[in-house]
Protein backbone atom coordinates (compact mmCIF):
# COMPACT_ATOMS: atom_id res chain seq x y z
CA UNK A 1 0.00 0.00 0.00
CA UNK A 2 1.03 3.56 -0.38
CA UNK A 3 0.29 6.55 2.02
CA UNK A 4 -2.35 8.82 0.60
CA UNK A 5 -5.64 10.71 1.55
CA UNK A 6 -8.06 8.85 2.63
CA UNK A 7 -9.95 10.24 -0.09
CA UNK A 8 -8.46 8.18 -2.69
CA UNK A 9 -10.08 4.88 -1.39
CA UNK A 10 -13.59 6.20 -1.48
CA UNK A 11 -14.70 4.06 -5.09
CA UNK A 12 -14.18 0.31 -5.27
CA UNK A 13 -11.58 -1.35 -8.19
CA UNK A 14 -13.35 -1.00 -11.69
CA UNK A 15 -11.87 -3.92 -12.95
CA UNK A 16 -11.00 -2.55 -16.49
CA UNK A 17 -9.36 -5.31 -18.26
CA UNK A 18 -8.20 -5.23 -22.00
CA UNK A 19 -11.14 -4.06 -23.41
CA UNK A 20 -10.99 -0.54 -21.90
CA UNK A 21 -7.03 -0.32 -22.55
CA UNK A 22 -7.33 -1.19 -26.15
CA UNK A 23 -10.26 1.52 -26.22
CA UNK A 24 -8.11 4.35 -24.82
CA UNK A 25 -5.38 2.82 -26.85
CA UNK A 26 -7.32 3.04 -30.34
CA UNK A 27 -10.13 5.96 -29.05
CA UNK A 28 -6.78 8.28 -29.11
CA UNK A 29 -5.67 6.97 -32.62
CA UNK A 30 -9.15 7.98 -34.27
CA UNK A 31 -8.80 11.44 -32.55
CA UNK A 32 -5.53 12.52 -33.02
CA UNK A 33 -5.44 11.13 -36.78
CA UNK A 34 -8.61 12.48 -37.64
CA UNK A 35 -7.22 16.37 -35.54
CA UNK A 36 -4.40 15.55 -37.63
CA UNK A 37 -6.22 14.93 -40.95
CA UNK A 38 -7.66 18.65 -40.18
CA UNK A 39 -4.56 20.50 -39.92
CA UNK A 40 -3.40 19.14 -43.09
CA UNK A 41 -6.63 20.18 -44.45
CA UNK A 42 -6.22 23.32 -42.94
CA UNK A 43 -2.53 24.69 -43.48
CA UNK A 44 -1.15 21.76 -46.03
CA UNK A 45 -0.58 22.23 -49.73
CA UNK A 46 -2.68 20.39 -52.06
CA UNK A 47 -0.33 17.57 -52.58
CA UNK A 48 -0.53 16.76 -49.38
CA UNK A 49 -4.32 16.29 -49.99
CA UNK A 50 -3.03 12.10 -50.12
CA UNK A 51 -1.91 12.41 -46.34
CA UNK A 52 -5.03 13.80 -44.99
CA UNK A 53 -7.22 11.18 -46.47
CA UNK A 54 -5.04 8.36 -45.41
CA UNK A 55 -5.54 10.26 -41.99
CA UNK A 56 -9.65 10.23 -42.29
CA UNK A 57 -9.57 6.50 -43.93
CA UNK A 58 -7.49 5.81 -40.43
CA UNK A 59 -10.14 7.71 -38.17
CA UNK A 60 -12.94 5.88 -39.07
CA UNK A 61 -12.50 2.62 -38.74
CA UNK A 62 -10.64 3.75 -35.22
CA UNK A 63 -13.96 5.07 -33.60
CA UNK A 64 -15.71 2.56 -34.50
CA UNK A 65 -13.67 -0.12 -33.45
CA UNK A 66 -13.15 1.85 -30.02
CA UNK A 67 -17.03 1.83 -29.48
CA UNK A 68 -17.09 -1.68 -29.99
CA UNK A 69 -14.60 -2.31 -27.37
CA UNK A 70 -16.51 -0.25 -24.63
CA UNK A 71 -19.90 -1.98 -25.69
CA UNK A 72 -18.21 -5.40 -25.39
CA UNK A 73 -16.45 -4.19 -21.60
CA UNK A 74 -20.37 -2.93 -20.52
CA UNK A 75 -20.84 -6.41 -19.69
CA UNK A 76 -24.15 -6.37 -21.51
CA UNK A 77 -23.67 -5.51 -25.14
CA UNK A 78 -27.17 -4.83 -26.03
CA UNK A 79 -27.57 -2.55 -23.42
CA UNK A 80 -24.90 0.06 -24.47
CA UNK A 81 -27.92 2.31 -25.44
CA UNK A 82 -28.87 2.86 -21.78
CA UNK A 83 -25.81 5.10 -22.23
CA UNK A 84 -27.53 7.82 -24.20
CA UNK A 85 -30.84 7.18 -24.29
CA UNK A 86 -33.16 7.28 -20.55
CA UNK A 87 -35.05 3.68 -20.60
CA UNK A 88 -38.15 4.65 -19.24
CA UNK A 89 -38.74 7.97 -21.02
CA UNK A 90 -36.67 7.06 -24.02
CA UNK A 91 -35.40 10.45 -24.57
CA UNK A 92 -32.32 11.52 -24.57
CA UNK A 93 -29.88 11.23 -21.76
CA UNK A 94 -27.06 13.66 -20.84
CA UNK A 95 -25.50 14.66 -17.74
CA UNK A 96 -23.15 17.29 -17.89
CA UNK A 97 -21.82 16.53 -14.44
CA UNK A 98 -20.64 13.04 -15.58
CA UNK A 99 -17.66 12.53 -17.74
CA UNK A 100 -19.10 9.22 -18.76
CA UNK A 101 -22.13 10.63 -20.27
CA UNK A 102 -20.17 13.55 -21.88
CA UNK A 103 -17.95 11.20 -23.55
CA UNK A 104 -20.00 8.60 -25.16
CA UNK A 105 -22.21 11.54 -26.73
CA UNK A 106 -18.86 13.01 -27.78
CA UNK A 107 -17.94 10.13 -28.95
CA UNK A 108 -21.50 9.78 -31.12
CA UNK A 109 -20.98 13.32 -32.31
CA UNK A 110 -17.46 12.39 -33.69
CA UNK A 111 -18.04 9.20 -35.09
CA UNK A 112 -20.78 11.12 -37.44
CA UNK A 113 -17.99 13.53 -38.39
CA UNK A 114 -15.63 10.76 -39.33
CA UNK A 115 -17.66 8.67 -40.96
CA UNK A 116 -18.86 11.84 -43.25
CA UNK A 117 -15.23 12.74 -43.47
CA UNK A 118 -14.44 8.99 -44.30
CA UNK A 119 -17.06 9.39 -46.65
CA UNK A 120 -16.51 12.32 -48.54
CA UNK A 121 -12.74 10.99 -49.02
CA UNK A 122 -13.73 7.78 -50.85
CA UNK A 123 -16.25 10.19 -52.93
CA UNK A 124 -13.12 12.65 -53.21
CA UNK A 125 -11.56 9.54 -54.96
CA UNK A 126 -13.96 8.57 -56.88
CA UNK A 127 -14.47 5.28 -54.82
CA UNK A 128 -18.00 4.97 -53.89
CA UNK A 129 -19.86 2.95 -57.33
CA UNK A 130 -21.92 0.76 -55.72
CA UNK A 131 -25.33 -0.10 -57.60
CA UNK A 132 -27.33 0.40 -54.72
CA UNK A 133 -26.75 3.82 -54.62
CA UNK A 134 -25.76 4.87 -57.58
CA UNK A 135 -29.27 7.42 -58.08
CA UNK A 136 -28.19 9.45 -54.95
CA UNK A 137 -24.71 9.59 -56.77
CA UNK A 138 -23.45 10.42 -53.15
CA UNK A 139 -24.02 14.42 -53.81
CA UNK A 140 -23.99 15.08 -49.94
CA UNK A 141 -20.58 13.17 -49.71
CA UNK A 142 -19.17 15.02 -52.70
CA UNK A 143 -20.58 18.78 -51.42
CA UNK A 144 -18.43 18.32 -48.77
CA UNK A 145 -15.27 17.43 -50.84
CA UNK A 146 -12.11 20.01 -50.56
CA UNK A 147 -11.76 22.63 -51.02
CA UNK A 148 -15.18 23.71 -50.00
CA UNK A 149 -16.46 25.61 -47.27
CA UNK A 150 -18.47 22.54 -46.05
CA UNK A 151 -15.43 20.41 -46.11
CA UNK A 152 -13.75 22.86 -43.86
CA UNK A 153 -16.50 23.34 -41.54
CA UNK A 154 -16.81 19.57 -40.90
CA UNK A 155 -13.17 19.50 -40.51
CA UNK A 156 -12.46 22.00 -37.98
CA UNK A 157 -15.81 20.79 -35.86
CA UNK A 158 -14.93 16.93 -36.21
CA UNK A 159 -11.01 17.99 -35.08
CA UNK A 160 -12.68 19.76 -32.12
CA UNK A 161 -14.03 16.26 -31.23
CA UNK A 162 -11.43 14.33 -32.17
CA UNK A 163 -9.41 16.42 -29.61
CA UNK A 164 -11.54 15.77 -27.15
CA UNK A 165 -12.14 12.03 -27.50
CA UNK A 166 -7.99 12.09 -27.33
CA UNK A 167 -8.02 13.27 -23.90
CA UNK A 168 -11.21 13.10 -22.44
CA UNK A 169 -10.27 9.50 -21.32
CA UNK A 170 -7.45 10.78 -19.02
CA UNK A 171 -9.87 13.24 -17.79
CA UNK A 172 -11.73 10.63 -16.89
CA UNK A 173 -9.61 8.41 -15.01
CA UNK A 174 -8.57 11.51 -13.24
CA UNK A 175 -12.11 12.38 -11.74
CA UNK A 176 -12.13 8.18 -10.75
CA UNK A 177 -11.06 8.48 -7.27
CA UNK A 178 -8.84 5.61 -7.37
CA UNK A 179 -4.91 5.43 -6.70
CA UNK A 180 -2.56 7.38 -8.87
CA UNK A 181 -5.41 8.10 -11.49
CA UNK A 182 -6.71 10.83 -8.79
CA UNK A 183 -3.61 12.06 -7.63
CA UNK A 184 -2.44 14.36 -10.75
CA UNK A 185 -4.54 16.59 -12.56
CA UNK A 186 -2.29 15.55 -16.11
CA UNK A 187 -3.99 12.37 -17.43
CA UNK A 188 -5.72 14.29 -19.54
CA UNK A 189 -2.98 16.23 -21.16
CA UNK A 190 -1.04 13.33 -21.04
CA UNK A 191 -3.44 11.40 -22.90
CA UNK A 192 -3.86 14.21 -25.53
CA UNK A 193 -0.11 14.29 -26.15
CA UNK A 194 0.34 10.12 -26.29
CA UNK A 195 -2.60 10.14 -29.33
CA UNK A 196 -0.84 12.78 -30.75
CA UNK A 197 2.58 11.24 -31.21
CA UNK A 198 0.87 7.74 -31.61
CA UNK A 199 -1.42 9.25 -34.52
CA UNK A 200 1.99 10.96 -35.89
CA UNK A 201 3.72 7.97 -36.09
CA UNK A 202 0.82 5.37 -37.65
CA UNK A 203 0.67 7.96 -40.16
CA UNK A 204 4.27 7.56 -40.83
CA UNK A 205 4.07 4.28 -40.78
CA UNK A 206 1.16 3.66 -43.92
CA UNK A 207 2.98 6.59 -45.63
CA UNK A 208 6.22 4.75 -45.87
CA UNK A 209 4.15 2.03 -46.98
CA UNK A 210 2.40 3.33 -49.97
CA UNK A 211 5.33 5.39 -51.05
CA UNK A 212 4.80 9.08 -50.06
CA UNK A 213 8.53 9.75 -49.90
CA UNK A 214 7.50 13.44 -51.64
CA UNK A 215 4.81 14.65 -50.02
CA UNK A 216 5.69 18.21 -48.82
CA UNK A 217 3.28 16.97 -45.75
CA UNK A 218 5.95 14.19 -44.43
CA UNK A 219 8.60 16.70 -43.83
CA UNK A 220 6.44 18.28 -41.38
CA UNK A 221 4.81 15.34 -40.06
CA UNK A 222 8.29 13.53 -39.20
CA UNK A 223 9.18 16.87 -37.53
CA UNK A 224 5.89 17.30 -35.39
CA UNK A 225 6.74 13.82 -34.29
CA UNK A 226 10.05 14.41 -32.86
CA UNK A 227 8.60 17.57 -31.29
CA UNK A 228 5.65 16.32 -30.01
CA UNK A 229 7.92 13.10 -28.41
CA UNK A 230 10.13 15.34 -26.81
CA UNK A 231 6.97 17.05 -25.26
CA UNK A 232 5.28 13.78 -24.49
CA UNK A 233 8.72 12.81 -22.23
CA UNK A 234 8.57 16.54 -20.42
CA UNK A 235 4.65 15.65 -19.64
CA UNK A 236 4.72 12.08 -18.55
CA UNK A 237 7.75 13.35 -15.82
CA UNK A 238 5.89 16.24 -14.44
CA UNK A 239 2.87 13.79 -13.86
CA UNK A 240 5.54 11.80 -11.99
CA UNK A 241 6.48 14.67 -9.76
CA UNK A 242 3.02 16.02 -9.84
CA UNK A 243 1.70 12.57 -7.86
CA UNK A 244 4.31 12.93 -4.91
CA UNK A 245 3.85 10.53 -2.10
CA UNK A 246 1.54 8.41 -4.92
CA UNK A 247 4.60 7.96 -7.33
CA UNK A 248 5.76 5.06 -4.76
CA UNK A 249 2.70 2.94 -6.33
CA UNK A 250 5.12 3.09 -9.43
CA UNK A 251 7.88 1.18 -7.56
CA UNK A 252 7.21 -2.05 -8.89
CA UNK A 253 7.21 -3.90 -11.78
CA UNK A 254 4.34 -1.92 -13.29
CA UNK A 255 7.29 1.21 -12.81
CA UNK A 256 9.76 -0.40 -14.30
CA UNK A 257 7.52 -1.38 -17.36
CA UNK A 258 6.99 2.20 -17.40
CA UNK A 259 10.54 3.29 -17.43
CA UNK A 260 12.04 0.70 -19.91
CA UNK A 261 8.87 0.53 -22.03
CA UNK A 262 7.14 3.88 -22.35
CA UNK A 263 10.40 6.17 -21.59
CA UNK A 264 13.10 4.66 -22.81
CA UNK A 265 12.26 2.01 -25.91
CA UNK A 266 8.91 4.24 -26.56
CA UNK A 267 10.19 7.89 -26.04
CA UNK A 268 14.05 8.28 -25.37
CA UNK A 269 14.89 6.05 -28.65
CA UNK A 270 12.81 7.43 -30.79
CA UNK A 271 13.55 11.12 -30.24
CA UNK A 272 17.62 10.00 -30.35
CA UNK A 273 16.73 8.14 -34.04
CA UNK A 274 14.57 10.56 -35.66
CA UNK A 275 17.54 13.33 -34.89
CA UNK A 276 19.29 11.07 -37.02
CA UNK A 277 16.82 9.73 -40.08
CA UNK A 278 14.94 12.37 -41.41
CA UNK A 279 13.80 10.77 -44.81
CA UNK A 280 10.69 8.62 -44.39
CA UNK A 281 12.49 6.11 -47.11
CA UNK A 282 15.33 5.56 -44.39
CA UNK A 283 14.06 2.22 -43.23
CA UNK A 284 14.65 3.49 -39.68
CA UNK A 285 11.42 5.66 -40.00
CA UNK A 286 9.41 2.34 -39.70
CA UNK A 287 11.42 1.37 -36.52
CA UNK A 288 10.66 4.63 -34.43
CA UNK A 289 7.02 4.53 -35.56
CA UNK A 290 6.72 1.19 -34.36
CA UNK A 291 8.47 2.02 -31.11
CA UNK A 292 6.44 5.01 -30.92
CA UNK A 293 3.01 2.96 -30.82
CA UNK A 294 4.16 0.12 -28.64
CA UNK A 295 5.15 2.96 -25.94
CA UNK A 296 1.37 4.49 -25.87
CA UNK A 297 -0.29 1.29 -25.60
CA UNK A 298 2.00 0.14 -22.64
CA UNK A 299 1.64 4.01 -21.21
CA UNK A 300 -2.21 3.48 -21.22
CA UNK A 301 -1.48 -0.62 -20.02
CA UNK A 302 0.62 0.92 -16.82
CA UNK A 303 -1.74 3.90 -16.18
CA UNK A 304 -4.36 1.64 -15.81
CA UNK A 305 -3.34 -2.26 -14.31
CA UNK A 306 -0.87 0.04 -11.95
CA UNK A 307 -4.25 1.55 -10.53
CA UNK A 308 -5.95 -1.51 -10.33
CA UNK A 309 -3.32 -3.63 -8.02
CA UNK A 310 -3.49 -0.75 -5.03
Amino acid sequence: MIDAPSSTWFTTNPHWQWYIVLYFFVGGLAGGSYFLGTLIDMFGRAEDRPLARLAYYVAFPCVLLSGLLLTVDLGRPLRFWHMLIERNTFQPMFKAFSPMSFGSWALLVFGLFSALSFLAALAEEDRLRWPAFSRLQWRAFRAVRPPSIASRIVAILGGIAGLFIAGYTGVLLAVTNRPIWSDTPLLGMLFIVSAASTSTALLMLLSQRYGWHRLPGIAALQRMDGAVLALELLVLIAVMISLGPALRGWLNAWGALLVVGVIIFGLIVPIMLSWRHRRLADPNVAVIATLVLIGGLLLRVVVIFSSETI
